[in-house]
């Protein structure tokens, strides 16, 4: 963006951006001023070609200070107070070159289509940012801690180390800490990105943000109210994003050596011009060779090429945020990928069920959702929609952390983890699905193991032809999970990917994602909470699905609108080949200002000249960066669903 947008950037918070995304353009400075100034600007030639010279001079003078009212002070706000020499810069003087010699009409001209370019790009900037507020909503306002016998509730952000809280089921808990007292099943796919509830009990570490789902728990606080994780995760979500601001656009690293080029240029043609022959000759020169050297083509044509890719990519579902991420993903060399919800449906599905002599599968998952219809577990979900006909259990009663009991025509019938339940002869059958990576219940009875069922968070069916298509363009891919080794190397397998790093914190993937991006340019995708440290460090983030939290939509730079993991191997084809474009417009800029600059310090020839050559280029390179709008959208098939069916194992 230019100068004048990154300053307003710079001092604009979240929530007036978020006002900012909805305020109609014709209450929008950003975008009303270019309007204005192409009205006054074509009012003025109106004006010209019929005689009104007067009054089409005035008229150009409003067209000019409109437009450069957008773009000059930002520029020279970033060339006195940070020494910036961006592109918006060289178009300041190139207007100004252009008033000193009399073209009024020519430096009107050069500020609106600026002005318009950069506020086209901006306003194709999608802006579905809801806050990093979101991350610190997964704390509750109030926790309950524990004073001796009593109870009592505070403020969160009142928590202080070592004190107990007194977590029901259903509740979050407030601050990392240790449990104490109790057993009970978490809820930790927000913080640490695991699909299945973690069992925990006395001596057991927990997250800020975790909910409880079953039994009461006693937890000891490790972490202050606003010293947690959850608080860590927006600090380097801010802590990247600052970062990644500072990267400039190519058009202003181009600009950064152009501009005092052109200016030591500019003014040796008039100094050493003077020296041997008419001062007000050579003087004269400079100025053209300062409106030769304006990078019109280059400053408008890259932004028209930007526009045209992020509309045409928007029209099969992905929303880039801005210019500069654009140009970003289309050199991206390695994607880091998160697990669960990216390349798994993160919802837990049976996938295998073991059976003893006595019982048959039917039976097994028939025995097990009639308890589970009554509870709450993630698990029981799976369980009871394998079976949606089973009939209810009597006498229903659950352990937290350990199962559930009941009575089914007249019998007890027992499902829970292996760790409280005897597998018995199915035992090497149950470590093998515990292998693959799925999470086992044991089934018993009338006090007899009766079978077993495995449950999984399965790959998304389209996941192994991405893999496949990425690593055919070239693209490097790493697995980046908060889920157990053995559950990742599972998936990973699956999916045919073999750079996998598991039981990572959101801090862990972001280090992650710096080191891969320390070889080349990386992007992270994900959807979760946990992934926006990450998504934030990466040279480009790209959030998944629309359902996706609000903090990665906050973190990343592209967005998509669905869940098919196809689009990314055509996001990253669409942008590579903007980016070719774009590069095209940049090298035909450079060379009409390597040609026309000899040409003006010569005489040969003059400013009409001069900036006819730039209209004609300018025509060019538009209508050259107008064929990024017309990338082929790739259809998309129903996809089948290949969701593993319940399996016997053994």
């Amino acid at each position: 963006m230019s100068d004048a947008c990154c300053s307003a950037a710079e001092t604009t918070g979240g929530a007036s951006e978020e006002a900012e995304a909805h305020r109609p353009w014709w209450r929008d400075a950003a975008i009303l001023l270019p309007v204005l100034s192409g009205v006054a600007f074509l009012t003025g030639l109106v004006l010209e070609w019929s005689g009104a010279g007067v009054a089409a001079t005035v008229v150009f003078w409003v067209g000019l200070l409109l437009g450069a009212w957008t773009f000059v002070p930002g520029a020279l706000r970033g060339l006195f107070t940070r020494g910036r020499l961006g592109i918006g810069l060289l178009m300041t003087i190139s207007a100004i070159g252009a008033v000193i010699l009399g073209y009024i009409e020519e430096a009107a001209a050069l500020a609106f289509l600026y002005s318009i370019a950069e506020a086209l790009e901006d306003k194709a900037m999608d802006r579905a940012r809801a806050g990093l507020r979101a991350l610190l909503s997964l704390v509750p306002e109030t926790a309950t801690i524990r004073q001796g016998a009593a109870t009592i509730d505070v403020e969160a952000k009142d928590l202080r180390v070592g004190q107990v809280l007194v977590v029901r089921p259903g509740e979050r808990v407030a601050t990392d800490g240790t449990v104490r007292t109790g057993r009970s099943s978490l809820d930790t796919s927000a913080i640490t990105g695991e699909s299945i509830p973690v069992e925990v009990g006395p001596g057991d570490a927990v997250s800020a943000g975790s909910i409880n789902t079953s039994g009461a728990l006693e937890i000891q606080a490790t972490a202050a109210g606003t010293d947690n994780s959850l608080t860590t995760i927006v600090h380097l979500v801010e802590q990247a994003q600052a970062e990644k601001g500072q990267r400039a656009r190519l058009a202003d690293r181009i600009a950064k050596p152009l501009v005092p080029g052109v200016l030591i240029l500019a003014v040796l043609v008039a100094a050493l011009g003077s020296l041997f022959g008419d001062p007000e000759l050579w003087i004269t020169r400079a100025l053209v060779v300062l409106v030769a050297a304006s990078p019109c083509a280059l400053a408008i044509a890259v932004p028209v090429t930007v526009v045209s890719a992020i509309g045409a990519a928007s029209r099969f579902g992905v929303v880039i945020k801005s210019g500069a991420a654009f140009e970003r993903l289309g050199g991206v060399r390695h994607l880091a990928v998160d697990k669960t919800g990216t390349l798994t449906r993160n919802q837990p599905t049976v996938t295998a069920v073991l059976t003893t002599a006595d019982a048959s599968e039917q039976d097994v998952l028939g025995w097990a959702a009639a308890l589970e219809q009554h509870s709450t577990h993630p698990l029981a979900a799976a369980i009871t929609a394998a079976a949606p006909d089973a009939p209810a259990a009597e006498a229903v009663t659950e352990t937290a952390g350990h199962g559930i009991t009941g009575r089914l025509d007249g019998a007890p019938v027992t499902v829970g983890s292996p760790r409280w339940l005897d597998p018995g002869s199915i035992a090497e059958d149950v470590q093998a699905l515990e292998g693959q990576g799925m999470t086992v219940v044991i089934v018993h009875r009338d006090g007899s193991p009766a079978g077993a069922i495995g449950v999984r968070d399965e790959l998304r069916p389209e996941v192994p032809d991405v893999v496949t298509t990425l690593a055919g363009q070239g693209i490097g891919l790493t697995m980046l999970t908060g889920d157990n080794t053995r559950t990742a190397q599972a998936i990973a397998a699956q999916a045919g990917i073999e750079d996998v790093r598991a039981e990572l914190r959101p801090e862990d993937k972001a280090a992650a994602v710096n080191q891969l991006s320390g070889a080349g340019p990386t992007a992270m995708i994900g959807d979760g909470i946990n992934d926006a440290p990450a998504l934030a460090a990466a040279e480009v983030g790209i959030a998944m699905g629309a359902t996706g939290s609000d903090a990665a939509i906050e973190s990343a730079d592209v967005a998509f609108t669905g869940h098919d993991l196809r689009l990314i191997p055509q996001a990253l084809a669409h942008a590579r080949r903007g980016r070719a474009i774009i590069n095209q417009n940049i090298v035909l800029s450079l060379l009409i200002i390597a040609v026309l600059l000899p040409l003006a310090i010569t005489g040969v020839l003059g400013l009409a000249a001069v900036v006819l050559v730039h209209e004609v280029a300018e025509v060019i390179v538009i209508l050259n960066g107008l064929r990024a709008a017309a990338s082929r959208r790739t259809t998309l098939e129903p996809l089948a669903d290949r969701q593993a069916q319940p399996a016997t194992v053994g």
